[in-house]
């Protein structure tokens, strides 16, 4: 991995960021793209996601590509202090209710993090976003008396700033942070290369609380129609899926399978890539341990698939230890992610609804066998 694409996603995946509060990464994103408004221009559409439009003055793309990551983690919203030491904050995310006795937890207010730890929690009832009680509210007591946390901060779970160790990527939150810190980097060497292409860039929010950003995108035709989608995910390792194995071309989450015809075409990609560099590697797997933002995009009328990194600790919860711990994905991984993403907007989009090589393997068995197969027809 290039020394500046580390850097940019240490840099990113330190700030703070919970539904509803991803200011902190929307400035980023903006003072990102500023420093290359030559070729990067992003605007923000009425529900506050991002949209960046790459296009080189000579690129004629038919079909551009746009990725899509969301900017939000699950964290804490600041409510109200209830006297000088105790302070309620609503959760908003999907983390059970046993991680939350007695955790550590951080407070951002103006650019500096204040600390406590939750002494009690209300639980609601199951809704829309899980078939199980989750927790509604929290109380707070902050390590020190006096200090006024104002409604709408951010909280988190207390862990360090982002940091690289053994060859994996640590941090309060890695999702959906990772994937969107990969698409800078993507944007940086088309920026970097002058590649003669046309893509988008979609950094959405609210995602941890069913996908509303992304819903809201759609409904305001944020991503242009003639676009095809690219989820950007990070999604909990499952059986058969190995961090550090490459990421993954995601073909369906737990609601639905992905365009195939799209999906298909992001592994001829990857397939072209991995001929091209014998250290590239990527995964092909249904990832059903949850529902992502592809789900919303296919149902919303866009053609959209994703590719997502094998994740550590999903949403915090180190089950192993049974306790919270930070998220993590392999740094290898998210270098070849960005290897993906570069070749696969600088490539025209050749959908097809059939699999040719897969045609071909099968017209060679039937000259190998048909005339065995009918010569012992019953």
């Amino acid at each position: 991995m290039r020394p500046h694409d580390k850097n940019l996603i240490l840099d990113l995946l330190s700030l703070p960021a919970s539904p509803f509060a991803e200011g902190q990464i929307a400035a980023f994103v903006h003072n990102f793209c500023a420093t290359r408004a030559r070729w990067l221009k992003v605007a923000a559409d009425p529900a506050g996601n991002l949209l960046v439009r790459y296009r080189h003055p000579k690129a004629n793309v038919k079909q551009p590509i746009c990725l899509c990551a969301h900017m939000d983690h699950p964290g804490f919203r600041a409510e109200r202090m209830l006297n000088e030491r105790t302070l309620k904050a609503r959760w908003l995310g999907t983390v059970l209710p046993e991680y939350f006795d007695r955790a550590p937890v951080r407070f951002w207010v103006e650019g500096r993090w204040f600390f406590g730890r939750i002494s009690a929690i209300q639980m609601k009832n199951a809704g829309l976003e899980k078939p199980f009680p989750l927790v509604d509210t929290v109380e707070i007591t902050m390590k020190r008396g006096g200090v006024k946390i104002p409604a709408g901060s951010i909280g988190m779970w207390d862990f360090p700033d982002a940091r690289i160790c053994d060859g994996k990527l640590f941090a309060r939150g890695c999702d959906d942070a990772a994937g969107a810190a990969a698409m800078l980097c993507c944007m940086d060497e088309l920026c970097r290369k002058n590649i003669k292409t046309e893509a988008y860039f979609l950094f959405t929010r609210a995602e941890e609380v069913g996908f509303v950003g992304a819903i809201a995108a759609c409904r305001h035709g944020t991503i242009p129609k003639r676009c095809v989608v690219v989820a950007v995910e990070n999604s909990s390792v499952i059986p058969g899926v190995e961090l550090g194995a490459g990421p993954i071309l995601r073909v369906g989450d737990k609601l639905s399978i992905f365009d195939p015809r799209l999906t298909r075409w992001c592994g001829q990609i990857a397939e072209r890539l991995r001929n091209e560099d014998k250290t590239f590697r990527f995964q092909r797997k249904l990832m059903d341990g949850g529902t992502c933002e592809a789900t919303v995009y296919n149902e919303l009328g866009y053609t959209a698939t994703c590719i997502c990194l094998a994740l550590g600790n999903y949403h915090n919860m180190d089950k192993t230890r049974r306790k919270l711990g930070p998220e993590f994905v392999s740094v290898n991984d998210v270098d070849h992610l960005i290897k993906w993403f570069t070749l696969l907007v600088s490539t025209p989009v050749r959908m097809t609804d059939s699999d040719e090589p897969l045609r071909r393997r099968f017209k060679q068995l039937e000259s190998r066998y048909n005339r065995l197969l009918y010569k012992t027809a019953m």
